[in-house]
């Protein structure tokens, strides 16, 4: 199957790290390009490649002030992504809950104040009976 262009959504644009630190970036609020390159600590091309992305997909405004170009966020197409990681807030949550009630019955198996072993005490141990 051929993979989707980079530009068709915002799912795709945000797949590429180095997108998604441009974006935290831009979230403080608006950066010139030469901003960007400061702060990521890449070359100018390689920002303004991703820039041009993130701005096909609508996820980065951009505006002129003088020379420089200056680009906000437009958080707006990152709904979509929310959207759908939302739907699997509810397993999470349900994992945690599960998790917390394994520790609270292992807590009190323990008693107060008592330490887990480590899994490398509890080898030392197997190693030293006969």
């Amino acid at each position: 199957m051929a993979r989707a262009a980079t530009t068709t959504d915002a799912f795709n644009a945000v797949a590429e790290p180095r997108r998604r630190e441009i974006l935290d970036a831009l979230a403080g609020g608006e950066r010139s390009v030469t901003d960007l390159v400061e702060h990521l600590g890449v070359a100018q091309p390689v920002v303004s490649k991703h820039l041009r992305v993130l701005r096909e997909v609508g996820l980065v405004g951009v505006r002129d002030e003088g020379r420089a170009r200056i680009y906000r966020l437009e958080a707006g197409p990152l709904r979509a992504v929310y959207d759908w990681v939302k739907g699997y807030e509810r397993l999470w949550s349900e994992r945690f809950d599960l998790l917390d009630t394994v520790l609270e019955d292992l807590r009190a198996e323990r008693g107060p104040g008592q330490q887990p072993e480590s899994p490398e005490s509890s080898q030392e141990d197997d190693h030293d009976q006969p």
